[in-house]
């Protein structure tokens, strides 16, 4: 009898249970009663539920001021803040007429880029009597030279007091005829006695003495090497010369060439002079210096801080 009322039970619950049904919507969230234009949810007659509002009928969010920092960034925003470009430095005011005007000028180019033109130089002047000790010191020797007007070819060109020099020494040619300063001469004159004909005589002595001097360039209104810009030439102010080659009583001419690897006495010779070259001039440039050089010795009297003197 018990079994049979557990089983009348157990039927009687199961019945309830499967007569028991689910509504067909969960329940919907109300709208925020916080925006402003909301209107409550309409029942739905179809569903049994409810219905948002049409979209006409939905708030806009306002927009945010302009000056209101977003809450993200994007991959394109950083975090560095936005700066006002540097203003370029000022130097003081210049004089009147000399404001900068577009471009470079004479006045802000480097000294390599200037034309001779743009240097605006002026001749060197000499005194009166270290012209006439330097002229004493050249008949002393035995130089054939002759006094020549004052040379301005504009542009900083030219020699206060130029010589024309037609003998190194006396019987010693210069040719063609040199126009240089008398100090160039001077410097010259001293190299070939006491370095060139020495070392000649050591090395060469079976072609005899040296009875001319071949020059390539005395005077000449350049910048260095000929080029369009850069510094004014020494051969411009008269303080250089240019030697192509010794010429000999016998045998052929000594050209003035790369020697750095001759073996012979010529070779020896070469290398002679142009190291005591550096002991009268304050420039001396071979052909081991550079493509410019390479036919020729260049001497220059420039005067440089401290007596340096540059010899390659």
């Amino acid at each position: 009898m018990r079994k049979l009322a557990i089983l009348a039970i157990l039927l009687a619950a199961t019945a309830v249970l499967a007569g028991a049904r689910l509504p067909v919507h969960g329940p919907l969230p109300q709208q925020r009663p916080d925006i402003e234009g909301s209107s409550a949810p309409t029942p739905d007659s179809n569903a049994g539920g409810t219905q948002p509002p049409p979209a006409a009928e939905m708030p806009t969010p306002e927009p945010k001021p302009d000056n209101q920092k977003p809450e993200t960034s994007t991959p394109n925003e950083t975090a560095t803040p936005k700066t006002e470009p540097a203003k370029p430095m000022q130097g003081p005011p210049l004089p009147p007429g000399k404001e900068n005007p577009q471009g470079p000028t004479e006045e802000n180019k480097p000294p390599a880029a200037q034309t001779l033109e743009e240097q605006h130089l002026t001749i060197e002047p000499e005194s009166d009597a270290d012209h006439a000790e330097c002229t004493a010191a050249l008949q002393a020797l035995g130089v054939v030279f002759k006094d020549a007007p004052r040379i301005d070819d504009g542009n900083g060109c030219g020699i206060d007091k130029p010589i024309i020099v037609s003998e190194a020494l006396p019987g010693i040619k210069l040719k063609p005829e040199a126009t240089i300063r008398c100090p160039a001469a001077l410097a010259l004159a001293r190299w070939m006695k006491e370095s060139v004909i020495p070392a000649a005589s050591a090395a060469l002595p079976e072609r005899g003495r040296i009875t001319t001097v071949n020059q390539a360039t005395s005077y000449m209104c350049r910048l260095r090497n000929g080029a369009e810009t850069g510094k004014i030439s020494e051969h411009a102010r008269g303080n250089a010369i240019d030697i192509a080659s010794f010429h000999f009583e016998k045998g052929e001419d000594v050209a003035v060439r790369s020697r750095r690897e001759d073996p012979t006495l010529t070779g020896a010779f070469q290398r002679t002079v142009s190291a005591a070259g550096c002991l009268y001039f304050t420039t001396v440039l071979d052909p081991e210096s550079d493509a410019a050089h390479e036919t020729h010795f260049h001497l220059d009297v420039i005067e440089r801080k401290g007596n340096y003197r540059y010899c390659h």
